[in-house]
């Protein structure tokens, strides 16, 4: 009888303890099967390894923006609204939403967008009662204000902030060359608004107003904006000191009387009697052709 064999009995796995047959399942070092579970195994391990350097690069460039970019956070954390601006936008939501667009944007047809156009256009528009408008026509016109000096400071703090554009001046806006504002007046808003501010028709059903109400700001914020056909006059067009110069000539020849006679829309000084005369031959005139046509 033939001895049996250790390694055949390893291999085959007969009347071998349990343990023994799996540790002889294992492939051999140098075999293929082992090399090609070393390759699974360090496939593995560089993928846990690319996974956790991708998480460590996240994290450290998360930390590293947190301490370099400081400014953003801060900003994130002023974006609250000042209780002026929240006012502001209730009125807005309320009067001007329909025309203006949610956002400032503007709605075609029937409102042009805010963005850009600050608190000195809302000043203007609002507080000569222009804005809101009651219908769509050639031209705003000028009106009592319909909301307070308080509604409108809120306005204006809302439409800056979410819009932008130019800010109301402070100081003294009468302190100019009155020489010079009356040159700057006659060349630059004379062939629309008359030598002295008494304003004049435009075409296509419009007219620039007459300036014999308008306060100081309005003035100044009336250039700043340039409401219906009016240019703006920027800074780079008219400095600031330019515009109260501007504004002194105006508000200065307001106040000065028509010497001897009437002013006729400063055409004057003319005799009250010349006044009547004119008028009494041209009411005389009409009445004669008037009759004429009827007869």
């Amino acid at each position: 009888m033939s001895t049996p064999d250790p390694q055949s009995d390893a291999l085959t796995g007969e009347d071998t303890p349990r343990g023994l047959r799996r540790w002889s399942r294992r492939p051999t070092a140098g075999s293929p099967a082992a090399a090609a579970r070393v390759r699974r195994r360090s496939k593995q391990r560089r993928r846990v390894a690319n996974v956790a350097g991708l998480m460590a690069a996240l994290v450290l460039t998360g930390t590293l923006y947190s301490a370099l970019a400081p400014s953003q956070a801060t900003a994130q954390t002023n974006t609250t609204e000042s209780s002026a601006e929240a006012a502001g936008r209730e009125l807005y939501e309320r009067s001007c939403i329909t025309c203006h667009g949610e956002n400032l944007e503007g709605v075609p047809t029937r409102g042009p967008s805010l963005i850009g156009v600050g608190e000195a256009a809302v000043y203007f528009q609002v507080h000569t009662g222009r804005m809101p408008l009651v219908r769509q026509e050639a031209q705003a016109p000028d009106k009592p204000a319909i909301f307070s000096d308080e509604e409108i400071d809120q306005l204006m703090a809302y439409v800056q902030a979410n819009g932008g554009g130019p800010t109301l001046p402070s100081g003294d806006l009468r302190d100019g060359d009155l020489a010079e504002g009356g040159e700057l007046f006659r060349l630059n808003c004379a062939s629309c608004h008359n030598f002295v501010g008494e304003g004049g028709a435009l075409s296509s059903g419009k007219r620039a107003p007459s300036l014999d109400d308008a306060n100081d700001l309005e003035i100044y914020t009336a250039m700043l904006s340039g409401p219906e056909n009016m240019p703006v006059f920027g800074d780079n067009q008219l400095t600031p000191e330019e515009k109260r110069s501007i504004i002194n000539y105006v508000q200065t020849v307001k106040g000065q009387a028509d010497p001897g006679g009437a002013g006729v829309g400063r055409l004057g000084p003319a005799a009250e009697g010349l006044v009547i005369w004119v008028v009494g031959v041209a009411a005389l005139m009409f009445g004669i052709f008037w009759m004429g046509s009827k007869a």
